[in-house]
């Protein structure tokens, strides 16, 4: 329940006045009960009056006027009015000594115990206590600010009205302002009319038209003048964002600045910030990296930088909220430090923009400013510490070996938010931090912050018992739980919400699997921790409610409507891309953008047969043979008599020479190859004009090594005569029993069987008896292996067979120097020189070490040399330029299971990737754009995937 009221302070050089209005149905609660009453049924009465005014906490300032203590009286406020409204109360404030009211000269206005009855025209109403603007240096005893009744329609009638009794009058202390209070700005308006004073409910916003406005994770509250989002139980946050609690919760974001470190001038922009919340028990690690030297290590002090996350995600002790309970994910905080005894000023404002996919909150902070520097030696040690304002004194220590020299500076920090106006504002709190703690990496170049922090009420605000263990850390509850404090100092563990189990070992609950989702018709349920993310399928969108999926309105076709700019239809081709516009390219045999197209001379190329003429046409070309030749002009023969010759490729060569790059080869520098009487390649070849002689095979390719200069003895080729071998000992153990036999052995005699090299089948067998059994190289049999008739020994080779090695083919041209193969091993991704056919196993390196992923998927942009990749682990998609120092950047990490193979079409600027978990094969752009699914039905784990880049 809440009480809701407006006030509102109007002035102009000369008058203050104060308006206050409550509205109808605006208090729901007339009364409370205290935090000491225990199990006592005691219920205090709710009171309406004013304070001195002169203090920061408002609950220990004195009682200046007590307006209504009673059921009767507080309710009779939104009925009555001193103004002829009702609900509406309006006040002249003076700050004259001296009130004559009602005739009575010196007399104060009277104080009434209950509120008036409306008044008449003419008269003056009782007045209603305000602070002035005038600030007064003591209490004075009489003739303080005067209050005034204010008659709507006579500002001339500002007379008190009293019973001649005395008042107490007070001081005004606008200074006194505490940043856990919440103020009203009014700005001044020159044409302001006191006379008329409206309320109107017909556009009050409610619950029906702007629930969508609340986290999935709340519910929505009418109030009597607008509504406000609550997180549910299990959950926290102010309405809009809501989070589990207990959960782990990650933030990512940017850094900026410009910082005087000395003398030195230091910028740097879009650095990375990265923070890790263990929300059980208040626990924020933050970590800063890429800011240059020296600023890096000057930043060291500045707590406040990571001390945001601490206050956003405290430990909250009962009753008490952490920043993120108030303020949500929207939010900017500005934040001034003063160095001392130096004076170094520095300005941070960090704004943060909302939760992203996961539950990630994102910010963005620039820093700006002078900081102290600090040498390369010292270590910076923070003090532990307590706030209840937003400003303060930080105490620091710097280190250096075993001199220590404590400094400090003054801290303003203003946090800016849109909170829900009609729930009653938080009370005065403390944040208590425990353990701060700065360091800077130099290995990782990361700035690190570590702070653990709890919030609860400011001292006085409430009996502060023996702290829990759940407020210190010293319970043994396992994250994703939360300590729940109990009596003392006693607690129990319990499961955050998504978790299950018994608090001290929870595990995430499947809501997909299991059918707790809210998933929708059309939708895909995908499970994350502590929660689940319904995404909709191929051609669906998210509805309203956040949770079904409805069909994509079909965008127009462009190519079909004629609205686009590509070249002619017999030039260019209109690719429709799906999403309402389309792309041009121009069709084979033509070049250009698709918009321009000019045609292509194939002909430069000569892509003909050397007896053959090239003829152009536009986008194509043709060949014809010359006359006296034969064929489609790709292959042209000699023809005698019309009848076409065939010719073996050595007299092909001679009949029709080649152009080909000079070099030593044999057909290189006009080269005509020798032929021998069958029409083949002779061995030996010699240049008829260098003097260059070589042997080449039967293709007609030189054999390395072969070349020999001019005027030195031609190299010696052909394969030599072979030689007859002598019989090995199964050839001559064989011979022997044959001759033994008479030539012709009986069925029952044992002749052993040889190998064609001349060693002994491995298999032996004796005759027609069926006996078989395996042999060594030696031809003894081995112990064992003998069999029965009718089955026979597995037997392996005794003799090893010759090692084969792979050749290139003749007709493939090795890779161009320069070639690398990239290949992913783990979490690697490797570079491996090519030398021609060979691997350059020496020049291989590292490229990138991605530790905690799993590369699967890889795939190279020419282009822009960038490498890209999937990770199965990280359940994403990256990529990283070749150069050094090229820091890997994802670009997909939402929507995907198990992501593996990957292509890229590097003419479109396009990926392709098959997901085995989704079943599904994806593509999008390059920086991870206009994604969209193209196949999802059908597909049992795909995982390999490649694209034609040129035929598209």
């Amino acid at each position: 329940q809440l009480n809701t009221f407006q006030a509102v302070i109007a002035y102009n050089d000369e008058d203050t006045y104060s308006i206050f209005l409550y509205p109808e149905g605006g208090l729901q609660f007339l009364g409370t009960r205290p935090k000491e009453s225990y199990n006592v049924q005691l219920e205090l009465p709710a009171r309406v009056g004013f304070s001195w005014g002169d203090s920061d906490d408002p609950k220990r300032d004195g009682l200046f006027h007590s307006l209504a203590s009673s059921e009767q009286a507080l309710r009779s406020l939104e009925r009555e009015s001193n103004a002829g409204i009702p609900g509406v109360w309006v006040f002249h404030v003076g700050s004259t000594e001296h009130v004559e009211p009602g005739g009575a000269q010196g007399a104060a206005p009277a104080v009434p115990q209950s509120p008036p009855e409306p008044p008449s025209p003419g008269t003056a109403s009782f007045p209603h206590p305000v602070s002035s603007h005038t600030a007064m240096a003591q209490r004075p005893s009489r003739g303080g600010p005067a209050l005034l009744g204010f008659v709507p329609g006579r500002r001339d009638t500002q007379e008190p009205r009293g019973d001649g009794g005395t008042g107490q009058s007070f001081s005004a202390n606008p200074s006194s302002y505490s940043s856990g209070q919440h103020g009203v700005g009014v700005e001044e308006d020159v044409h302001f009319n006191p006379d008329v004073f409206t309320y109107s409910a017909a556009s009050r916003e409610t619950c029906a038209q702007h629930h969508g406005q609340c986290s999935p994770h709340a519910f929505c509250t009418d109030y009597a003048a607008g509504f406000c989002c609550h997180c549910r139980a299990s959950f926290y946050g102010n309405g809009r964002q809501c989070l589990p609690k207990g959960a782990v919760h990650r933030l990512n974001g940017k850094v900026s600045g410009s910082l005087r470190v000395g003398r030195a001038s230091v910028r740097f922009q879009d650095v990375d910030l990265h923070a890790y919340i263990v929300g059980s028990d208040g626990r924020a690690y933050t970590a800063v990296s890429g800011v240059p030297q020296p600023a890096a290590r000057a930043l060291l002090p500045l707590l406040p930088l990571g001390g945001l996350f601490a206050w956003l995600f405290a430990l909250e002790e009962p009753g008490s909220e952490n920043g993120f309970s108030i303020t949500g994910a929207e939010f900017t905080q500005s934040l001034e430090v003063t160095f001392y005894p130096g004076g170094e000023t520095v300005q941070v404002t960090q704004t943060a923009e909302g939760l992203g996919p996961d539950n990630y909150l994102s910010l963005r902070t620039h820093i700006q400013g002078e900081v102290p520097f600090l040498p390369e030696n010292v270590t910076v040690h923070i003090t532990p510490y307590k706030a209840v304002t937003s400003s303060g004194q930080r105490e620091y220590v710097v280190a250096a070996g075993t001199a220590n020299q404590t400094l400090s500076y003054r801290l303003r920090q203003n946090i800016t938010f849109t909170g829900c106006p009609h729930a009653r504002p938080p009370a005065r709190q403390r944040l208590s931090v425990a353990r701060a703690f700065a360091l800077f990496d130099s290995h990782e170049h990361a700035l690190r912050y570590a702070l653990a922090a709890r919030i609860g009420p400011a001292p006085g605000d409430a009996e502060n018992p023996g702290v829990s263990p759940c407020h210190d850390g010293s319970h043994t509850c396992e994250a994703p739980a939360r300590c729940q404090p109990g009596v003392g100092t006693e607690y129990t563990c319990e499961c955050a919400a998504g978790y299950r189990g018994d608090g001290r070992g929870c595990r995430d609950v499947d809501e997909c699997s299991e059918g707790l989702s809210q998933c929708g018709p059309f939708s895909v349920c995908l499970n994350v921790p502590g929660s689940y993310r319904c995404e909709c399928r191929g051609g669906y969108q998210p509805a309203g409610d956040g949770q079904a999926c409805v069909p994509l309105a079909p965008p127009s076709d462009p190519c079909e409507a004629g609205r686009h700019r590509c070249a002619p239809g017999d030039r260019a081709r209109c690719l429709s891309r799906g999403d309402g516009r389309a792309t041009c390219e121009c069709l084979p045999g033509y070049s250009g953008d698709g918009i321009h197209c000019s045609d292509v001379d194939e002909c430069a190329e000569s892509p003909c047969h050397p007896a053959a003429i090239c003829y152009n046409t536009p986008g194509s070309f043709s060949c014809r043979c010359r006359p006296g030749y034969a064929g489609d002009g790709f292959q042209c023969t000699y023809a005698v008599e019309g009848n076409p010759q065939h010719l073996t490729p050595c007299q092909h060569e001679r009949m029709y020479p080649r152009e080909v790059p000079p070099g030593p080869s044999p057909v290189g520098d006009g080269h005509v190859p020798q032929c021998d009487e069958q029409g083949q390649y002779r061995p030996l070849q010699c240049h008829s004009s260098s003097g260059h002689c070589w042997c080449v095979d039967a293709a007609g390719q030189e054999i390395a090594g072969t070349r020999t200069a001019p005027g030195t003895t031609p190299p010696r080729c052909g394969s030599p005569e072979p030689t007859e071998r002598p019989p090995s000992m199964c050839e001559r153990w064989r011979q022997s029993l044959l001759e033994h036999y008479g030539g012709s052995p009986r069925g029952d005699q044992y002749v052993p069987q040889c190998e064609p090299s001349g060693d002994f089948t491995p298999l032996q067998c004796h005759g027609d008896s069926g006996y078989c059994w395996c042999v060594e190289q030696s031809g003894r049999e081995i112990p064992g292996t003998r069999s029965e008739p009718g089955t026979a020994p597995p037997c392996l080779p005794s003799v090893a067979p010759p090692s084969v090695r792979p050749e290139p083919r003749p007709d493939v041209s090795p890779p161009a120097s320069g070639t690398f193969l990239l290949y992913a091993q783990g979490q690697q991704i490797g570079y491996l020189p090519l030398n021609g056919t060979r691997l350059h196993k020496e020049a291989a390196k590292t490229l990138l070490s991605l530790h905690g992923s799993i590369v699967v998927g890889i795939d190279y942009d020419c282009r822009e040399r960038m490498i890209y990749w999937t990770d199965v682990a990280g359940r994403s998609i990256s990529r990283a330029g070749l150069e050094p120092g090229s820091e890997p950047e994802t670009i997909i990490s939402s929507g995907l299971i198990s992501p593996e193979g990957l292509a890229v079409d590097h003419l479109r600027r396009a990926m392709f990737w098959t997901d085995s978990g989704l079943d599904r094969i994806e593509r999008a752009r390059l920086d991870g754009s206009e994604r969209r699914v193209l196949f999802d039905s059908e597909l049992v784990n795909p995982r390999a995937i490649a694209v034609d880049p040129v035929r598209g």
